[in-house]
């Protein structure tokens, strides 16, 4: 784990010694009995300015202090994490700052970080980075450590390219980023704001959550997905609080000292422009202006913990904010009642839990927001089933707590009209709406988010180099069988892929492997390709002995020269239809290309921009269904096909499967086209998935230089069952 701050404080004891306190916090909470199984190890700053401190462990956990000077703190956290990228990635709702003094310590901090987490990494390790100050530490560390498997969360929300473009460093920070192999957000629109962000200023392809970034010189890239993972709390630990009989009694002791009126509001944030306390102070000053609401009713308590002291723009909302508390105090209260209960300090989490208690009313105001934990707090306190939440709908926790009383902050009526609603909502409504709320906040708490964000890294956004042992243990079994079949897709399987579909090249390794196997006795090899057989057998000179199957099993060639497909008048029409739809298409659109195959055509877009090819795609879906409808059409990566026979690899397989007499079957592919393969495969077979993303496959290597070390292991292993068999059955 890699963040900003430690998860433990520095205090000093009554001796002098240094000693450490566990800092209470959710996420500290969600990954502490996670990090002790693991052996792990948290890089940060231990929350002291010029001294360095020598790792440490902490109840079962290694801490690896990163050092910050004064300077540091000045210019890279409360200078550039803080009036650069702070405001930036909230919709500048104040002015950002740029200085190229910020930008050069925000460098050499994060490659500070990036240094002692590549340091403190085991070999392969899964490493987790947090958050906004920290953006250019994947990167860095895949230099260093090319081994590890990286993941970054961005805690905050990231901007819409018309105002990210602002920034003067703006693909430096992107190509931070993209060093991981995992990004999460925290909603689908910060997810997709990233995505676009990146195909302007890189014109990498981009399909759904998945970009391809170049890895190196030879063509080659590596898959990152970015999509959304929205963070939550420890919603047990909370409720667990709230059930305490002296917190109980805490919160009817709020009320009594507040006077008992019949309406409690409650505001709890950091004293932040993002927050929309002002806006939340106005509606409700109009409130009791206009009579809707009266001092006697209803009070407003306003925690305002302070924040970022240092800086200007928070020193002048701190400014703003108590002219306005003062001023309607003084318009609205009474020797008896208090308008606004206004508090500019922080309280433990204990005195928290309580107000939260006390509260009728949870008003969320924010202009923008990642995500507002303060809202999910307020909804797992409420095992009484009471109380409303007010919840802005530019806080992340809005695409999730739909049955929150949400509003546009900026729109004041709006928000004087919900909050009368809020204070007026029957009881039962009251109850249906907190159930729905609970059930949400309970069923994707904190634990939830980490081990769903954990569980796509390592199982699926990134693949580690290598055979698992898992799939080791399966080669060794599927070994074992009389006939077996390895079936196996040829680009992105046997051969990496590369930017010329002429130029692919299955590896060495590979070669050897599969002639290894095809020398075996009971073993049949067969290659399952999208290509046209043409073109198969050009770029794989197969041995003599593997079975070949093209264009998605529409081409069969099994054991003799012929090939069998034997299309139809009606069907070379068509192809004559198509190619002259797809030609007129693609030929004013460069990086365009079309394939010709015995049953259909293929419209290759690798080398065109994004947005190119999206328009290509479309233009030939439709005109392609409007003159030829019926076709099948398939979309594999970078290609869309169109084919005048219906057929997959999953008929393919079954083909190959009868014509074998195959006890079992090992198939491993990398592309969507493979999931009718995976889906074919039956009990004793075994799926192998190359690369990440979603699959059937029961397995999942990283590429083409694993898949040869899974052939080279089956045939050790077949051999190894032979030899076994044969001394088990001599005299």
């Amino acid at each position: 784990m890699v963040s900003n701050r430690l998860p433990v404080d520095h205090e000093v004891g009554p001796d002098g010694a240094d000693q450490w306190r566990t800092s209470p916090g959710g996420l500290v909470t969600a990954l502490e009995p996670l990090m002790r199984a693991s052996d792990g190890a948290w890089v940060g700053w231990p929350g002291v300015a010029d001294r360095e401190f020598e790792p440490f462990e902490n109840d079962g956990i290694s801490i690896v202090p990163v050092a910050l000077s004064q300077e540091d703190l000045e210019y890279y956290y409360e200078g550039f994490s803080n009036d650069t990228l702070w405001p930036l990635y909230h919709d500048v709702i104040a002015p950002p700052s740029y200085h190229r003094e910020w930008w050069d310590s925000y460098v050499t901090v994060n490659r500070r970080f990036a240094a002692a987490a590549a340091k403190a990494a085991s070999n392969g390790a899964t490493v987790w980075v947090q958050d906004y100050q920290l953006q250019l530490v994947p990167r860095m560390l895949r230099q260093l450590r090319p081994d590890l498997v990286i993941g970054f969360f961005n805690h905050i929300p990231f901007p819409p390219y018309g105002i990210y473009s602002q920034l003067p460093w703006r693909k430096q920070i992107l190509d931070g980023l993209l060093g991981a192999d995992l990004i999460g957000f925290q909603r689908v629109a910060d997810a997709g704001n990233f995505s676009r962000a990146v195909r302007r200023l890189f014109g990498y392809t981009t399909r759904g959550v998945a970009i391809d970034v170049p890895d190196n010189d030879e063509g080659r890239t590596r898959r990152v997905i970015a999509r959304h993972f929205p963070i939550s709390i420890d919603a047990a630990g909370f409720e667990e609080m709230a059930r305490r009989p002296e917190i109980q009694a805490r919160a009817r002791q709020i009320r009594e000292d507040l006077g008992n009126p019949k309406t409690i509001m409650l505001g709890v944030d950091r004293l932040d422009y993002t927050k929309g306390i002002g806006h939340r102070i106005k509606a409700f000053g109009e409130l009791l202006r206009d009579g809707r609401l009266n001092v006697q009713d209803v009070t407003l308590v306003q925690v305002a913990s302070p924040s970022r002291e240092r800086v200007a723009a928070y020193m002048a909302l701190r400014d703003e904010i108590e002219l306005a508390v003062g001023r309607l105090n003084g318009d609205f209260s009474t020797i008896s009642n208090t308008a606004i209960s206004y508090h500019h300090h922080g309280y433990p989490r204990e005195e928290m839990v309580a107000m939260y208690l006390a509260a009728d009313v949870m008003l969320v105001t924010a202009l923008r927001d990642g995500m507002n934990l303060v809202a999910k707090e307020y909804v797992a306190v409420r095992f009484d089933g009471d109380g409303v939440l007010v919840l802005s709908e530019f806080a992340g926790a809005s695409d999730e707590l739909r049955q929150a009383v949400r509003i546009n902050p900026h729109d004041i009526d709006g928000v004087k009209d919900a909050i009368m609603y809020a204070v007026e909502m029957p009881k039962r409504e009251r109850a249906r709406r907190m159930r729905a709320l609970r059930r949400k906040v309970f069923d994707n708490d904190v634990a939830a988010w980490s081990a769903n964000f954990l569980e796509t890294l390592t199982r699926g956004a990134a693949v580690q180099a290598g055979v698992p042992e898992n799939l080791v243990s399966a080669l060794r079994d599927i070994a074992a069988v009389d006939n077996l079949l390895v079936a196996l897709d040829f680009d992105g399987t046997l051969a990496p892929h590369v930017d010329q579909p002429e130029e692919a090249r299955a590896l060495d390794a590979s070669r050897e492997a599969l002639q290894r196997l095809l020398d075996l006795p009971g073993v049949r090899v067969a290659i399952v390709s999208g290509r046209a057989l043409v073109s198969l057998r050009q770029v794989a000179s197969p041995p003599q002995d593997v079975l070949l199957t093209g264009s998605h099993g529409i081409e069969v060639q099994l054991d003799t020269p012929h090939i069998e497909l034997g299309l139809v008048g009606a069907e070379l029409e068509q192809l004559d239809t198509l190619a002259r739809v797809l030609e007129r298409i693609s030929g004013p659109i460069e990086g365009t290309w079309i394939e010709r195959k015995p049953a259909g055509l293929a419209l290759h877009s690798r080398l065109a921009t994004d947005n190119d090819q999206r328009s290509v795609q479309r233009a030939a879906r439709e005109q392609v269904n409007e003159l030829l409808p019926g076709l099948t059409v398939r979309e594999g990566k970078n290609v869309l096909e169109f084919s005048v026979r219906s057929s997959t690899k999953g008929d393919a397989l079954e083909r190959l499967r009868q014509h074998t007499g195959a006890d079992a079957v090992l198939y491993a592919g990398d592309d969507v086209t493979d999931e009718d393969a995976f889906a074919a495969l039956g009990d004793g077979d075994l799926g192998l998935k190359i690369g990440p993303g979603a699959s059937r496959a029961g397995y999942r290597v990283r590429g083409p230089e694993d898949v040869a070390q899974v052939l080279a292991l089956l045939a050790d292993f077949r051999v190894a069952a032979a030899a076994a068999a044969a001394s088990a059955s001599a005299p």
